[in-house]
């Protein structure tokens, strides 16, 4: 036997995810409602049918389910994903993305099936995805059971929800009878991609923490890369020239003291400070910038040796140590 199941996550909400839960009773009320014999025709009128859909089913399906598993999962997984997103988006803007969630995974599935389908599963999909872009670095704890192995462990939301729950449950197991791989992928591609736009556009605060502000990373890294493989050395200001092969040219004895005491002393800048001695570490600094200014220190050791000086109230040589 092998169970994998997210159980928690590693943040809450600092609303009360009113919208969530309203959400929630709803699916449950229409699903106790459904299981009544009398009303058990009518909920064939709203489920989804590809052959001939109307404009309601692309809402009323995503509130019927077929079996009590069936909602239990889906509620489960909007309870756990749900709510910080329904903190990040507020009451209105969270019912209109679960409502637009439905509808284009209704779509989707239509799309590519002619089979009728009901459940929550693509909207609760789409505000996953929102939970993969808005909170990719959160950690989910994880409860498995392989055969007499039971245990929990913690893994990043994005390597979860991106590897687990869509590429392995939506695109590996794609043989898994009764169930709309297409409306879940066409969920979390509708979560994921209008979250992404959200984000960029400022319709939806970001932080450094969400997916977007980590591509951003990504590319100013990228960016960075290719302007050092260039040449270009963004600290010094200046092109780095290759180094070629030339005639070794004898150095003078007052050359040779200069280079001994610029060595000495960034020798002591570093040893002074890895000792936290900022003060000293600082005055060699000093030291070194009047024999050669264009010397630079680790990268570190400048920033640290740079808030020593603005301490000391030393504030041009700070701000040259700054820039």
């Amino acid at each position: 036997m092998i169970l994998v199941l997210p159980i928690r996550t590693s943040i809450r909400p600092w609303r009360t995810p009113y919208a969530n839960y309203a959400l929630i009773v709803i699916n449950v009320l229409i699903f106790l409602l459904q299981s009544l014999p009398t009303t058990e025709r009518i909920s064939h009128i709203f489920m989804l049918i590809p052959a001939r859909p109307a404009l309601w089913q692309f809402v009323s399906y995503a509130f019927l389910h077929g079996s009590i598993g069936h909602i239990i999962g889906n509620m489960f997984f909007l309870y756990l994903f749900g709510n910080n997103v329904n903190d990040k988006l507020g009451h209105i803007g969270y019912l209109s993305f679960y409502l637009a969630g439905a509808v284009f995974s209704g779509i989707g599935h239509i799309l590519m099936s002619a089979n009728p389908v009901l459940g929550a599963s693509g909207a609760v999909a789409a505000v996953t995805g929102a939970y993969l872009v808005l909170f990719p670095r959160t950690l989910v704890t994880v409860f498995y059971w392989l055969l007499f192995f039971i245990n929990t462990f913690e893994v990043s939301a994005l390597y979860f929800i991106g590897f687990k729950l869509i590429f392995w449950d939506n695109i590996i197991e794609r043989s898994i009878p009764n169930v709309a791989h297409d409306a879940h992928l066409s969920g979390y591609a509708f979560g994921i991609i209008s979250i992404l736009l959200m984000l960029a556009t400022g319709l939806v605060s970001h932080s450094q923490f969400d997916l977007w502000s980590m591509l951003r990373q990504w590319n100013r890294r990228r960016q960075y890369r290719d302007t050092v493989s260039a040449g270009y050395d963004p600290f010094a200001g200046r092109v780095r020239t290759k180094k070629i092969k030339v005639k070794e040219i004898k150095k003078t004895t007052v050359e040779k003291q200069l280079e001994e005491k610029i060595m000495k002393l960034r020798d002591e800048i570093n040893r002074r400070i890895v000792d936290r001695n900022l003060p000293a570490a600082a005055q060699s600094y000093l030291e070194l910038m009047e024999l050669d200014n264009s010397q630079l220190p680790p990268l570190q050791h400048l920033l640290d040796v740079s808030n020593q000086l603005a301490s000391e109230n030393k504030h041009i040589e700070a701000a040259r140590a700054y820039e």
